[in-house]
């Protein structure tokens, strides 16, 4: 088999100048992965008060220098819903694997009696009567909710900051972006102020901050997890929930209890039986697959296409120097489809999902003048486009997927950068230029991500080093429609030989 061409040096990835093991000698607690820490509270050798106590002392000390925890609630409160966990689970009543465990859904999930801001003045002291769906499960699953976490202005960009909350900083150089939309989730995760998190991802919000943040963020399938309720169930596609983690069997933790079917949600896809048999005890075994044989492609920058800044290439590709070692062989391939009509009907879809979500806020002229600029950009976009303009995207979208299938004909899984830049100054919106060439939109930037979205392939974003700055970097791993246990059997696979988030703790810890 072929491997990815090699860079033109060895890549030797920088490694910020951090301790191994337990990430500085925080709380020992907190240093748990999810599925250990549910073991724990499950055999009562630890109370979700010591556990809570744990988190929010931890938090009070790491968040104000990355800002990613928000709308935190009053400590009483949650010592007293701690001490409520602790005695269902000694009256044999235990709610689920995340019984007594801090939880923070993102900004843009509603939230029952928290507030949700979804980043914007306009909706700065919003509290809502009902829980979205997958905060619903977290609930229902034992989490306990400490608050939320940052996001920017309606998730518009991948960088996180707003005038309500300001910005989520990087954990591994706090002059940085976190990335976003679910930047906060990535960056409380990477400082170990949660244990699992929620985000969402309509361009690439679950897998760019995890890819800032060196932890894992996954996009599912399509359907996978239920999206809303809201007011329109059936034309937003392209934006979903899925899981962030430290771990790779966090992560399909967190899923199972995100995914499956709701009424509510009329395009979700039924549930996944071997997804949802999941536990703390035997989601190991359960990733553990034979993955000789298995053939992945590497697409990189789509033959020059894509602008990168240096180093990202050469993350990636010795990163799948490791797939050898697990029996999956790597080949480099030419683009499969013309990457000009994805960005056209990527602008197209976004334009139109967006502009028209908002549209009732720039028809108001006092909300309008809350609103920023990127968000103005797609309602006007929006507001230019036809229905013969949606109809041909759509048919052209149609075409990718068919292109793609012929990918997946020969090869198990897709390889691409996570992102096309490092973490960049925290100050900028977003960055107007890769490797000499402009970016003529706040996204273009995360161009890498679009096609995925498109797809509704499962996708995985994860760690594979950092660069010589000691900034962070991510790859994307997409599998086939519907094949989110292979993508985590994949990603668990390599975190085997390359465990970057357990060995590389972020500076924000010391």
């Amino acid at each position: 088999m072929q491997s990815p061409a090699a860079p033109a040096t060895p890549a030797t990835p920088a490694t910020p100048a951090t301790p191994a093991g337990n990430a500085g000698g925080i709380d020992p607690i907190v240093a748990l992965p999810a599925r250990a820490l549910s073991q724990e509270i499950h055999a009562r050798r630890l109370s979700s008060r010591e556990v809570m106590t744990a988190y929010l002392d931890h938090i009070a000390r790491v968040n104000p220098a990355v800002n990613a925890i928000v709308a935190l609630r009053e400590r009483d409160e949650l010592l007293k819903e701690a001490d409520a966990c602790d005695a269902a689970l000694a009256q044999g009543r235990p709610a689920g694997w995340l019984h007594g465990m801090p939880q923070a859904p993102k900004d843009l999930a509603a939230t029952r009696g928290i507030r949700t801001t979804l980043g914007s003045p306009i909706f700065r002291d919003n509290v809502p009567a009902a829980d979205a769906i997958v905060v619903g499960r977290a609930r229902a699953a034992g989490a306990v909710l400490i608050g939320k976490t940052n996001t920017p202005e309606f998730g518009l960009g991948s960088h996180t900051f707003n005038p309500v909350y300001g910005a989520t900083r990087n954990p591994y150089d706090t002059s940085r972006s976190a990335g976003g939309s679910s930047g906060g989730a990535a960056a409380a995760l990477a400082t170990r102020m949660l244990p699992v998190a929620d985000g969402s991802d309509f361009g690439g919000s679950l897998r760019n901050p995890a890819g800032f943040c060196n932890v894992y963020g996954m996009r599912p399938s399509a359907g996978r997890v239920p999206y809303g309720p809201g007011p329109e169930l059936f034309l937003p596609q392209l934006g979903c929930e899925g899981p962030m983690a430290r771990t790779v069997a966090d992560l399909a933790l967190l899923l199972a209890t995100q995914s499956g079917a709701d009424p509510r949600a009329p395009q979700a896809l039924p549930g996944d039986p071997e997804l949802a048999a999941l536990t703390p005890a035997s989601v190991e075994a359960a990733l553990a697959a034979d993955l000789k044989g298995k053939r992945v492609a590497w697409l990189g920058d789509w033959n020059g296409y894509l602008p990168m800044e240096a180093g990202i290439l050469a993350l990636c590709e010795d990163a799948l120097k490791a797939f050898p070692a697990f029996g999956v062989d790597v080949e480099a391939i030419t683009p499969p489809f013309s990457p000009e009509r994805l960005w056209q009907i990527w602008l197209t879809h976004r334009h139109f999902l967006v502009g028209h979500n908002l549209l009732p806020h720039y028809r108001n002229p006092t909300r309008r003048a809350l609103l920023k600029p990127e968000a103005i950009w797609e309602i006007e976009g929006a507001l230019k486009l036809s229905a013969t303009d949606l109809h041909a995207a759509s048919v052209e979208r149609s075409a990718w997927y068919q292109a793609l299938l012929g990918v997946f004909a020969r090869f198990d899984y897709i390889a691409v950068p996570t992102a096309q830049v490092f973490p960049f100054d925290v100050n900028e919106t977003w960055p107007k230029q890769i490797a000499g060439r402009a970016m003529d939109t706040y996204h273009r930037w995360m161009e890498v991500v679009c096609p995925w979205t498109l797809s509704g392939c499962p996708v995985i974003s994860l760690p594979v080093g950092f660069g010589a700055q000691g900034l962070p970097m991510g790859m994307q791993l997409i599998g086939r429609p519907r094949g989110d246990l292979a993508v985590l059997r994949l990603a668990r696979a390599y975190e085997q030989e390359r465990d970057w988030v357990g060995q590389h703790p972020p500076r924000a810890l010391l």
